[in-house]
């Protein structure tokens, strides 16, 4: 393992040199092979999906693996909205001069040795990769073993498109001891690795933070709430609602909490029901709720739940002042959203409520790195430092200063 560090942290020195037109070139090359090879994708994903079906996975985590041959397109498709950005490396951010007429410039640079750790998404092995490629990154991903055969097939292919134009394939790797002994090392080797982006369960976020020596950067889990303000657009809080919830129930921007404004619970909450009950939603509501809709009733355990299934939980509030408050105490401070016609109220949540994403008239489903226009995101950071919401390209650089002198001493 500290070998393999070690070669991933001398691969650094290429990343981040490499031209950007190059870079680009390369990428699309990648996206050519993934579909190139899409068979021996989808016969490696037959696999793991296999597994799950007989270690009775979730449909929420079984939907999660799946690659079809729609969704390689897509992966292919996200390396080269990537390739299209524009280069993140050298960028200046700031330039001047001082008293002593030294000329300093803030310039944008690759993190160095990047590694994440995720489960169950395959897709997620070459959106990383890419995101780290371009951004002159190293990339050591850690899959979860429910996609393990699928991320080892596109790992490989990525490799091998690297070790085509004479690049190190320690450019994009997979960890090679992926057991929790050797992700324990890994977390720890701050001598070779520059940042670890964990995205999964809160047990993996809470092992890894709490064991770290490298700097982390958290991809928390996505306990969203939608707040349907009493001057809400009625049809438009329906459909914001229904999507948030049920377009992909298994993800983490997926609504888990809605709250209701007390004087339009009554118009509301039987519209909702049936558009819910159409979905085969499960509901869980609060006392107030159980008066106006049939469901289960929600508990405190409720409030505090990301179900990541099509399980939504309901409750009904006197006003916004309450709305934020709740979402202040549960909230995880990944995305937000209000559905409201009032512009000082909503400008009010956008400001008051503290989290990576707020949104107003629309669905939290947006918070995401392709959405954003990232090409694909590392993750959703739940951090404040140093990125926070989808992790683009980016997010994947820090800065050095340069400054150049003619003879300068002090």
């Amino acid at each position: 393992m500290e070998e393999f560090l070690k070669r991933a942290k001398r691969a650094t020195k290429i990343a981040s040199t490499l031209d950007g037109k190059r870079k680009n070139l390369i990428l699309n090359q990648m996206a050519d092979e993934l579909l190139n090879r899409a068979k021996e994708i989808e016969e490696a994903n037959r696999a793991d999906m296999d597994l799950a079906e007989k270690n009775s996975l979730s449909a929420a985590l079984k939907d999660r693996l799946l690659l079809n041959e729609d969704r390689i397109k897509a992966m292919a498709k996200s390396l080269r909205e990537i390739a299209s950005l524009k280069e993140p490396v050298g960028k200046v951010l700031a330039g001047w001069k001082n008293e002593a007429n030294l000329r300093i410039e803030k310039v944008s640079v690759p993190i160095g040795v990047v590694g994440v750790i995720y489960e169950s998404r395959p897709n997620v092995t070459a959106d990383v990769g890419a995101l780290c490629f371009k951004s002159g990154n190293v990339a050591i991903l850690k899959g979860g073993k429910e996609a393990e055969n699928s991320n080892r097939v596109i790992a490989k292919i990525l490799q091998d498109v690297l070790e085509k134009n004479s690049l190190p394939k320690e450019i994009i790797s997979l960890l090679p001891d992926s057991s929790r002994e050797g992700v324990s090392f890994l977390i720890t080797q701050d001598k070779y690795v520059d940042l670890i982006v964990p995205r999964g369960g809160e047990g993996l976020i809470r092992f890894v933070s709490q064991n770290a020596t490298v700097p982390v950067v958290k991809h928390d889990k996505g306990l969203c709430h939608t707040y349907i303000h009493k001057d809400a657009n009625i049809d438009m809080a329906i459909k914001i609602a229904i999507n948030a919830k049920c377009d992909r129930p298994g993800v983490c921007n997926a609504m888990e909490t809605m709250l209701v404004d007390r004087e339009i619970a009554k118009e509301f909450l039987p519209k909702v029901y049936e558009a819910f009950k159409a979905q085969g939603t499960e509901l869980r509501a609060d006392k107030d709720a159980l008066e106006i809709i049939d469901a289960k009733l929600a508990t405190d355990d409720d409030w505090d739940q990301e179900y990541l299934a099509n399980i939504l939980a309901i409750k009904i509030v006197e006003n916004e002042d309450e709305a934020i408050e709740h979402i202040l105490k549960y909230g995880s401070n990944h995305s937000e959203a209000i559905v409201t016609e009032n512009y000082t109220v909503a400008e009010k949540f956008l400001d008051e409520v503290d989290a990576a994403c707020v949104y107003v008239n629309a669905s939290t489903r947006f918070t995401d790195g392709g959405a954003f226009g990232f090409g694909a995101e590392v993750g959703i950071s739940t951090n404040k430092l140093h990125a926070r919401g989808p992790m683009g390209i980016d997010e994947l650089t820090t800065y050095k200063y340069k400054i150049y002198g003619n003879g300068q001493v002090r």
